[in-house]
């Protein structure tokens, strides 16, 4: 059976943010500063990564993949989210929702996996700094990264072709501000409780396993530095693993809280405050906290712009 016979309904409604239509304007320069500078601090992590050869290391291997995703990420919801805040335009059509939910689900999983294969390098260069290089050669960096995108395409791709087999009857209209698969599941007149099991099934997988890996990394790391206490040790595992536990604590927190502690079932300000944060506010403080926090990076963008104002004159 064709996918337009399955549903009856052509396009689905956004109600997008739960603020008041005098504040639309406000909201929307807010917004789209968040995003420009997402967009501009993430493309500037990538562009040091690439430009200086002091960053070709594995570590910044992977951020450089992180801060790819976290733009493409937050690509995925937040343009839509404007468009429909400036044209006061809530629809969006059944093709477009079902691929902005694949894309969705496709970059979470993707942050889940790089920051997992982030939290492995650190765990190497503190417990087996000696065998560094021979453990994260650039072939097994490369697999690591590959083996994250697949995964994630796999993940995402199950969710929507189950949601490709559901039809959707009467109500078309999504309390949220883009095409979360929690909503289109209610929002299905067929039986879900296969989509339920997979979603169960895949999130232990590509969320509670990766988090649980994150940390035993940690718990590795914290043993290590615990057998021979010393300021100099503990300086460097802060200094190497700092920017990377902020990251972890603000998506992970922010997932958890809202995966793990759902708000009830009448009321999705809460989830939406909380998909708000992973979609916007964390992709926009990465850049950020690896910058302002990361010796190396600020010297990379230090010297960016020495050879700037050295070419300009």
């Amino acid at each position: 059976m064709k996918l337009e016979n399955q549903s009856r309904v052509s396009e689905f409604l956004l109600l997008g943010l739960p603020i008041r239509p005098q504040q639309q304007g406000w909201f929307f320069c807010l917004f789209l500063g968040m995003y420009l500078t997402t967009v501009l601090g993430n493309l500037l992590i990538i562009l040091l990564i690439r430009l200086d050869s002091r960053l070709h290391t594995p570590m910044y291997f992977f951020l450089s993949h992180l801060a790819l995703t976290d733009v493409s990420f937050s690509s995925v919801t937040v343009p839509k989210m404007l468009m429909n805040m400036q044209t006061q335009e809530q629809s969006i059509s059944y093709a477009g929702c079902i691929a902005q939910m694949y894309f969705f689900i496709f970059f979470t999983d993707l942050d889940n996996f790089l920051l997992t294969s982030m939290a492995y390098d650190r765990y190497v260069a503190i417990c087996h700094p000696l065998h560094y290089t021979t453990i994260m050669r650039e072939g097994r960096c490369a697999l690591l990264v590959a083996v994250s995108w697949i995964l994630s395409w796999a993940s995402a791709l199950s969710h929507t072709l189950l949601l490709a087999q559901l039809s959707f009857c009467a109500d078309n209209i999504i309390p949220h501000f883009f095409c979360d698969l929690a909503v289109l599941l209610k929002l299905s007149c067929s039986d879900i409780s296969l989509n339920e099991l997979v979603i169960f099934t895949v999130g232990v997988a590509v969320i509670t396993l990766p988090l649980i890996c994150i940390l035993v990394s940690y718990g590795c790391i914290a043993a290590n530095i615990l057998k021979v206490p010393s300021a100099k040790g503990i300086c460097k595992a802060l200094s190497t693993c700092s920017s990377h536990l902020s990251v972890v604590s603000l998506y992970y927190g922010t997932i958890i809280g809202l995966y793990f502690f759902p708000s009830s079932r009448t009321s999705n300000d809460k989830d939406i405050v909380a998909s708000m944060m992973y979609t916007v506010v964390t992709p926009l403080l990465n850049p950020f906290i690896y910058s302002l926090r990361n010796r190396d990076i600020k010297g990379a963008l230090e010297r960016l712009f020495s050879r700037a104002a050295v070419s300009s004159q």
